[in-house]
């Protein structure tokens, strides 16, 4: 289900939209091997500096990880917007991606209980972050016959989100934007034993604290809470990228044990988090995740 949020916005909104558009059109008529990394260099060398991406990732780098020498920081920083522009594009590009990483094979703990849940009609509410390309996974497992749906936030440019939101909404099972009537969808198609997927690791004022590489970062428990009113199986999954920056390897893990919201949803941070120390260049440090502490970041 796509959202259909008027197009209401500022001419701020129209005009990088227009800048956007042509961007993507211009780097979508490239054939696909070099589609990625030249919107990953463009991302890394052009938008990222100018829209501040880099400086805030750093902030960020520099706060979790205070070893880091500066060059190291900017380094990590750099491959962060790299890998940004290359999951932006490969969205975009979703046919070729599909095409591409529809025969891995995913790995991890959670593949047999992934299987059981299907096979008894139980929930599966798969969680993740921004780390690697987070469509990848559902890609993969929908090759595998897993219908899986999904509940997004809706881009703050409505103009880019009309466009944005296909790139989710053109395949796979329902996806829904997330507001009342989108989170009553995705919570309809839990209920009647559908699949879905919720990326968890954005900022949630009125969330709970919960322990995120180190610091507390605010939390929305909407993962957990639907879990425990449909008996839905909680599973997180992660697609890391690869040296050569156009492949995956999928993991799924252990399901989160069924406990006190809270716990639940620092359990899937502590696994979001080990993803991240392995390859802290592919989790989107952009994000202002720790702005309850950090107002200014």
């Amino acid at each position: 289900m796509a959202s259909h949020t008027p197009l209401n916005g500022t001419f701020a909104d129209i005009a990088s939209d227009r800048v956007l558009r042509a961007l993507i059109d211009g780097i979508m008529a490239l054939p696909y091997e070099r589609r990625v990394p030249a919107m990953g260099r463009i991302m890394r060398q052009g938008i990222g500096p100018l829209a501040g991406y880099t400086k805030r990732a750093r902030k960020h780098l520099a706060m979790i990880f205070p070893d880091l020498s500066g060059s190291e920081q900017q380094k990590i920083a750099s491959q962060v917007c790299d890998n940004f522009g290359r999951t932006m594009i490969e969205n975009y590009s979703w046919p070729e991606l599909h095409d591409r990483v529809k025969n891995i094979a995913p790995t991890g703990a959670g593949m047999d209980a992934i299987d059981d849940a299907r096979s008894n009609g139980r929930p599966i509410l798969f969680v993740t972050g921004h780390f690697g390309n987070h469509e990848v996974p559902r890609h993969v497992l929908t090759e595998l016959g897993y219908n899986i749906g999904g509940l997004y936030r809706p881009m703050g440019n409505p103009y880019f989100n009309a466009h944005y939101e296909k790139t989710m909404t053109s395949w796979g099972g329902p996806v829904f934007a997330q507001g009342r009537r989108g989170t009553a969808g995705f919570a309809k198609h839990l209920k009647s034993g559908g699949m879905g997927t919720l990326l968890f690791d954005v900022a949630f004022a009125g969330g709970v604290a919960v322990n995120f590489l180190g610091k507390p970062a605010m939390t929305a428990t909407s993962a957990a809470d639907l879990s425990l009113r449909f008996n839905a199986l909680v599973v997180p999954y992660f697609a890391k990228r690869q040296p050569d920056g156009l492949t995956f390897d999928v993991t799924v893990e252990a399901p989160i044990p069924a406990q006190e919201p809270l716990a639940m949803m620092q359990d899937m941070t502590d696994r979001l988090a080990a993803q991240v120390r392995q390859a802290p260049e592919q989790w989107f440090w952009v994000h202002r995740r720790w702005k309850m502490r950090q107002q200014n970041t």
